[in-house]
This record gives structure tokens, C-alpha cells and sequence, in this order.
């Protein structure tokens, strides 16, 4: 079994609508009468949670470009998924982003030049040099 073949089976996976080459706007599958419902109390708790901010920031993403019910959605398969990996390979669950999610500045990449000449050229040119970092390791 695959992730995605669980993640059908709990009923939050697309379904398909199909027909002569044109494909027509689809809603999660009717299934599993009792997990569902049981998901998305999950999701919502989750994304309450104060201690274990991960699913409530990946939440709050979501929802700024899609909207509250298909951020819930997209919470229950991404928590349907990480209880599968747990299950499958007996780990606990500690996803792969979540030290830059907790980061305060992480939208704000910064850079190191070791090159001052590309650093002058970049402030030439009209960038705005106020997060790159000059080092001067020879």
C-alpha cells in the first residue's frame, strides 16, 4: 500500500470526473463515512494547537491562497500521509521543513558574497544590498 492509496482509502483524495477528454472541477471522494468526519476534528485541533505550531502555520499558508475549507482538506492529507509514514516505517513523526518553519525570518534568505566586486555590482544596479553579508575569507 502507498501513501496514496491510504489517503483514497480515508476518502480525501480527489475524485474523478472525466469525461471525452475534458476534465470537469472535482471534489474529495465520497468514502469512509467515520475516518473523515474523525480528520478533520483532527485538523482543527491541530491547528489550534499552541505547543506544536507545524500543522497551524502550513494552515495559515494555505488558507491565505485558498480558503478555510480546502486548507481543513489539504491539513487531514497531509496529517492522513505523515500517520502512514509513521505506521509504515515505525518513526515518529518529525518533518523534514519544520526547523524553517519555526524560524522567525524565514522568508528573508540571506546570502554570503565572497566576491566584493559582485556586491558593489548588485548596489550598481539598484538591489537592495541590506541582507547580504560581506565576507572576506581569502
Amino acid at each position: 500500500m502507498t501513501p496514496n492509496i491510504f489517503r483514497s482509502w480515508c476518502g480525501l483524495a480527489p475524485a474523478n470526473n472525466e469525461s471525452a477528454s475534458k476534465k470537469k472541477a472535482v471534489r474529495i471522494a465520497k468514502a469512509s463515512a467515520y475516518l473523515k468526519p474523525m480528520m478533520v476534528q483532527c485538523a482543527l485541533a491541530a491547528i489550534k494547537s499552541k505547543k506544536q505550531p507545524y500543522f497551524a502555520i502550513k494552515y495559515g499558508r494555505i488558507k491565505k491562497r485558498r480558503g478555510h475549507k480546502k486548507a481543513i482538506i489539504a491539513i487531514e492529507r497531509m496529517m492522513v500521509v505523515c500517520i502512514y509514514h509513521m505506521i509504515a516505517e515505525k518513526q515518529p513523526f518529525i518533518p523534514t521543513d519544520y526547523a524553517e518553519l519555526m524560524e522567525p525570518n524565514f522568508d528573508q534568505p540571506k546570502v554570503t558574497l565572497n566576491d566584493i566586486t559582485v556586491f558593489a555590482y548588485l548596489k550598481s544596479q539598484g538591489y537592495d544590498t541590506s541582507l547580504l553579508v560581506k565576507c572576506n575569507d581569502n
